[in-house]
């Protein structure tokens, strides 16, 4: 049978970037959410431009199958003072929850307007900062979700968070922001278990991908990233909290004029552990720091004392790495004296020193503390001095 397919113009958009389209964007949900036949298309049609406020779309339906076919472009209010909170999840601009079953795909594209969400920031308006904490598009509470081919530009804060849900596929998606845009994170993963992000290009003001507690079976493929801050993991064990990431996958990711390129990061006093964790094939050009992880992480501009408790990191693998780093220290592993790092292993990594493509003779560093029972295989520079050399017979 062929599915129940609806346009958002039959429910009365406008598509004109200026009227108020939100009201036609939920009646058209409904009809294609009543429907009888299995299987549902939402269409956002190429050419037009929606002015959408918070919407939710709740994915307890009739049809199994749902699709949301968007090719056209989806605009926030640019005025934080327009932002109208109708929705049980107001933080997010555009959020799909309770699917199982899911596609969204297309060539549109989602423009946040973060503009002057960037301008009252944290530092300035706290009240603000936590009505703003969330993400322009939102997985909550799904699985078996498929995404691919969208565009997403100047997010309020992270561009696409994936929370509380398994086997989401994200593919080809194209996420920008600013360099100097604050907490614009592409993707951010938290308690969700085979989540799967490929041929993508992010290019932000924070993490271009952050990876929080509770997930696990992670796997990250062919990944443009830069300018921003890297691919994370972390920060876990804030507040004395116990938690977790574990079986992470990073490969074949290219870092271009990025402030980290991989780095996992815990707080003091925390609990649970990062663990099985593989960075592989991964390239990197005009990266300041290339591979970190720190246990020390503190609130800024605070001295933090130290904790005999503190997450658990073990079992990480860096292999194949290479490129340049425009920074003084290439590797920088700064682990707890209380529970240090362990099984950290380093196979065939050469990171050299140098700026516009071009290397230089100076020679990139390596910091290491508290690091046991860990090896490097291979040709390893910076030589990590708290690894064991693993010779090959």
């Amino acid at each position: 049978m062929e599915p129940f397919v609806y346009d958002v113009n039959l429910a009365g958009a406008i598509g004109d970037g200026e009227s108020d389209d939100t009201e036609a964007f939920k009646n058209a949900w409904n009809v294609v959410c009543s429907s009888h036949i299995s299987s549902g298309i939402f269409r956002v049609p190429y050419g037009q431009k929606f002015l959408l406020q918070p919407l939710t779309f709740n994915g307890e339906c009739r049809p199994k199958n749902i699709t949301f076919q968007i090719d056209g472009i989806l605009i926030a209010p640019s005025d934080p003072s327009s932002w109208k909170c109708k929705e049980t999840n107001c933080n997010n601009w555009i959020t799909f929850q309770h699917f199982d079953g899911l596609i969204i795909q297309g060539t549109g594209s989602l423009h946040g307007q973060g503009q002057k969400w960037w301008q009252m920031g944290c530092m300035h308006n706290k009240v603000l900062c936590s009505s703003q904490k969330a993400a322009s598009f939102a997985i909550l509470d799904s699985k078996n979700v498929h995404i691919s081919g969208l565009t997403s530009v100047d997010s309020r804060k992270w561009h696409i968070s994936i929370e509380r849900s398994s086997s989401v596929h994200a593919s080809k998606l194209n996420i920008k922001a600013p360099k100097d845009s604050p907490n614009t994170d592409g993707i951010r993963i938290q308690h969700s278990t085979n989540v799967t992000i490929a041929s993508s290009i992010i290019k932000t003001g924070d993490d271009c991908i952050g990876i929080g507690d509770g997930s696990k079976y992670i796997n990250i493929n062919r990944i443009f990233c830069g300018p921003g801050h890297g691919i994370s993991i972390g920060s876990l064990g804030e507040n004395g909290r116990r938690e977790t990431v574990e079986y992470v996958t990073v490969r074949r990711a290219n870092f271009y004029a990025t402030e980290n390129g991989l780095k996992i990061k815990t707080w003091q006093g925390g609990h649970g552990y990062a663990r099985y964790i593989r960075f592989e094939q991964i390239s990197f050009s005009k990266v300041i720091r290339p591979i970190i992880i720190d246990q020390y992480t503190c609130p800024l501009h605070q001295h933090c004392k130290n904790y005999s408790t503190a997450v658990e990191i073990s079992n990480i693998l860096y292999n194949d790495l290479r490129g340049t780093t425009n920074g003084e220290i290439a590797v920088e592993l700064s682990c707890s004296k209380s529970v240090p790092c362990k099984n950290i292993r380093m196979k065939d990594i050469q990171l050299d020193y140098g700026i516009n493509g071009k290397m230089y003779d100076g020679h990139p560093k390596s910091h290491c503390l508290n690091v046991v029972q860990s090896w490097d295989e291979g040709y390893v520079y910076p030589n990590v001095p708290c690894l064991t050399k693993k010779l090959s017979y």
